[in-house]
């Protein structure tokens, strides 16, 4: 008999390369909304979901700087297995009358966070991303008015993003894209190359949801193109604004609403 919640699996299950759920995150999450083509959001949306109709070129650029752990929060104690860091690209849709969050690019730094992508249904690739953190003493920015965070993306050693945040006051959100329950598929293509082996429309989302104050304020955002990544179809037509906020998150499964 093998273990392991995910490859590889062994005799002991050690080896595996994320642990089962419940997840357990814990970070900063810089998040910049601007309005797109929604024509662009549309071709990113494949059957059966749908535009939103209001505000249909709505898209969140988010970065995070996480902590993350299972049940035991052992990986708190074994940092590499613990911290990561991510960028990522929320629209909104419909299914069947209900409006939904839907991950449609991520980027992540280490091989863990692809394989729980995997599993959850999100896109994951490798990148670089960097992000300034708030600190309350010396030069780094304090959550206050004025202060200053800057965050980049890079995929392929392309640059794909890059923005400067500037805090103007306390805000009773972090934004409208990113609030909904997420539908996702999950998909793996069939061994014989006919078809999916799996192919499941899914909704997930927290378990349980904790923050600190939101902070809202502007952004100066700039995407760039490359050669394997296409970010920047989703170009800024109009900024909204841009959030800082400090949350913890469980996530636990979720459940599928169609499987074909």
């Amino acid at each position: 008999m093998t273990r392991g919640f995910f490859y590889p699996k062994t005799a002991t299950g050690a080896s595996s390369l994320i642990p089962p759920p419940p997840w357990h995150y814990s970070g900063d999450l810089l998040t910049i909304e601007y309005r797109t083509n929604p024509d662009r959001v549309r071709e990113l949306l494949p059957e059966p979901l749908e535009l939103t109709e209001e505000d249909p070129g709505a898209v969140a650029l988010i970065w995070a700087d996480w902590q993350s752990c299972s049940y035991s929060r052992d990986e708190l104690l074994d940092p590499v297995r613990s911290q990561y860091k991510e960028a990522f690209v929320v629209v909104r849709c419909r299914y069947q009358g209900t409006t939904y969050s839907r991950c449609v690019y991520i980027w992540v730094d280490k091989d863990f966070a692809i394989a729980r992508g995997i599993h959850q249904g999100y896109p994951k690739k490798f990148g670089s991303i960097h992000m300034t953190r708030p600190h309350p003493y010396g030069p780094a920015p304090k959550l206050e008015a004025g202060a200053r965070f800057g965050a980049t993306l890079a995929a392929a050693d392309r640059r794909l993003a890059q923005a400067v945040v500037t805090l103007r006051e306390p805000s009773d959100t972090n934004g409208f894209v990113n609030g909904h329950p997420m539908a996702h598929h999950r998909q793996l293509p069939s061994i014989t190359g006919d078809g999916q082996a799996l192919d499941e429309l899914i909704e997930s989302g927290a378990k349980s949801f904790e923050a600190g104050q939101a902070w809202t304020g502007e952004a100066d955002l700039e995407l760039f193109s490359a050669p394997t990544e296409e970010l920047a179809r989703l170009a800024v037509r109009e900024p909204i604004a841009a959030y800082f906020r400090q949350v913890g998150v469980v996530w636990d499964g979720g459940k599928v609403l169609e499987n074909r």
